[in-house]
């Protein structure tokens, strides 16, 4: 049981443990051992967490999440089984707790009134830019 949070904990069930062979730190011994770990968390079919939750966490995974909507985190950054698998997890909870947060809404609003100043300025330097091009016999009509 992996618990997420107060209200969270994710069943044995929802998660599955493959040991492979890892690239990192560990000499000779790297060719013999499957130290690296890869966690399976199938979001697709956990009922512990809400749809938004799940497309949020879907969002933060990318790649990691497979067609099936299954998340894999492969942690080989330590020499031992039972380090990688504590890492493994510690990531899955962090990827969790941040998709359960809900972004916040964003407020319309217009621009500043100091925006809004600046832009009728420009413009009437423009304006008067333009009229100090005009010839006289265009001021007569």
């Amino acid at each position: 049981m992996l618990q997420v949070n107060d209200t969270i904990v994710l069943s044995d069930s929802d998660l599955s443990f493959a040991f492979i062979r890892s690239s990192g730190p560990g000499g000779q011994n790297v060719n013999k051992v499957a130290t690296a770990v890869q966690v399976r968390f199938d979001l697709a079919n956990c009922t512990v967490l809400t749809d938004e939750v799940k497309v949020r966490l879907g969002r933060l995974a990318g790649k990691r999440l497979t067609a099936e909507g299954v998340l894999i985190i492969t942690a080989r950054r330590y020499r031992t089984q039972d380090r990688n698998r504590q890492d493994a997890l510690r990531r899955l909870t962090e990827l969790i707790q941040k998709a359960l947060i809900a972004p916040k809404p964003r407020l319309k609003k217009g621009p500043s009134k100091t925006a809004q100043e600046r832009r009728l300025q420009e413009k009437k330097r423009h304006s008067d830019k333009k009229q100090q091009r005009r010839g006289v016999s265009d001021l007569d009509e």
